[in-house]
């Protein structure tokens, strides 16, 4: 992955004009048009933050470059619930679940599965280091069925909901599985992280950014994923018409926004897959789904526990099948450490089985 350092015009561009549109929808711009106009912009505005988020991880280096574009997404995304919450009220009060529940389906398969696919297609057999994907897992494993599995067999309040003390306890244990899973990749077991072929792969022979340039990335790093995150908020409307009009759930809207969010982790992933180092590939997208439910739990419970709503966490008998099928795979296709376009093959068919059964109930 070859990186330049100077900052291309048209990333710089790209957060520019998406900021100025969604300008203009605070004086009352609308439209077809300026809907199309704002998609657009949205992409562009993706594929921008994509370039910034692979020039500070190459100036940071592995795997704490993988950690950057993971965690500005989310905690990005996580002020957007949050927002949407409280504007929302009680009605609201099912989002969080419906979202992370979204952004796990799309990581661990779609996501996932692109990249063994397109990355087994091209070189055959992919190698990782099964450590750090194993000690990825295994947190998500257990932070996604405390949260969206458990809420539904406790009896102090009927699910699928938990009762104060129990949120509250869910919140803290959260924050400290994907606070010392943060440690372990960064810091104490670092190598687990790490390509097994770093040396040899010329990433690393190229010359890593300035600071200046790195810095300037970062800015606009920001930049790029507020707008994207805002658009993809401002589109939501758009969204849910279409999909009413199709005749659809309402809940595809969820997975279309969360959907839209993602892509900046998603292009990264794969690009890195393409270029055979599925390790960092797989870091981005696992670490991806660790921050999205580790951060926006106890973001939400929060903000549940200060406004006195009743949280919605636990997930219906047909999604948590999904959840507990999509770990269970997981764990089977990088049990080995090597991969072929079977495994990508296998996520996928559980992502489109995910997408169907949300389409026809």
């Amino acid at each position: 992955m070859k990186i330049v350092t100077p900052v291309p015009a048209g990333s710089l561009i790209a957060p520019v004009t998406g900021w100025a549109l969604l300008g203009g929808t605070m004086f009352g711009a609308s439209g077809s048009i300026y809907s199309i106009l704002l998609g657009v912009a949205l992409l562009t505005g993706v594929l921008a933050a994509v370039h910034h988020a692979e020039v500070v991880a190459h100036r940071v280096g592995e795997p704490y470059g993988t950690l950057v574009l993971a965690i500005a997404v989310t905690v990005i995304e996580v002020a957007l619930i949050v927002s949407l919450m409280i504007s929302g009220g009680p009605a609201t009060t099912a989002l969080a679940r419906d979202t992370v529940f979204a952004a796990i389906m799309i990581i661990l398969n779609g996501i996932v599965g692109l990249c063994l696919l397109l990355g087994g297609t091209r070189f055959g057999e992919q190698t990782f280091g099964l450590y750090g994907v194993s000690a990825s897992l295994g947190t998500l494993a257990a932070i996604s069925g405390l949260t969206l599995v458990l809420p539904n067999y406790t009896t102090t309040v009927v699910g699928p909901f938990y009762s104060s003390s129990q949120l509250g306890f869910v919140a803290i244990i959260s924050l400290v599985l994907y606070g010392t899973f943060v440690l372990v990749q960064t810091i104490r077991h670092r190598d687990y992280f790490l390509p097994s072929d770093a040396k040899s792969n010329e990433e690393l022979h190229a010359t890593p950014p300035t600071n200046r340039v790195a810095v300037i990335s970062a800015a606009l790093l920001l930049a790029c994923l507020g707008a994207v995150v805002l658009m993809a908020k401002s589109l939501a409307p758009t969204v849910e018409a279409a999909v009413s009009a199709a005749g659809a759930p309402k809940t595809l809207v969820g997975i279309i926004i969360a959907g839209m969010v993602l892509l900046p982790e998603g292009l990264a992933a794969v690009r890195a897959a393409r270029i055979n180092r599925l390790q960092t590939s797989l870091n981005l997208a696992l670490g991806s789904a660790l921050a999205s439910i580790g951060l926006t739990i106890p973001a939400v419970a929060i903000v549940s526990l200060m406004t006195g709503w009743t949280l919605t966490l636990g997930l219906d008998t047909k999604a948590t099948v999904l959840l507990v099928l999509s770990l269970f795979v997981s764990t089977l296709s990088l049990g080995t450490g090597r991969t072929t376009v079977l495994q990508g093959t296998v996520h996928l068919v559980i992502f489109a089985a995910y997408l169907l059964t949300t389409i026809v109930p």
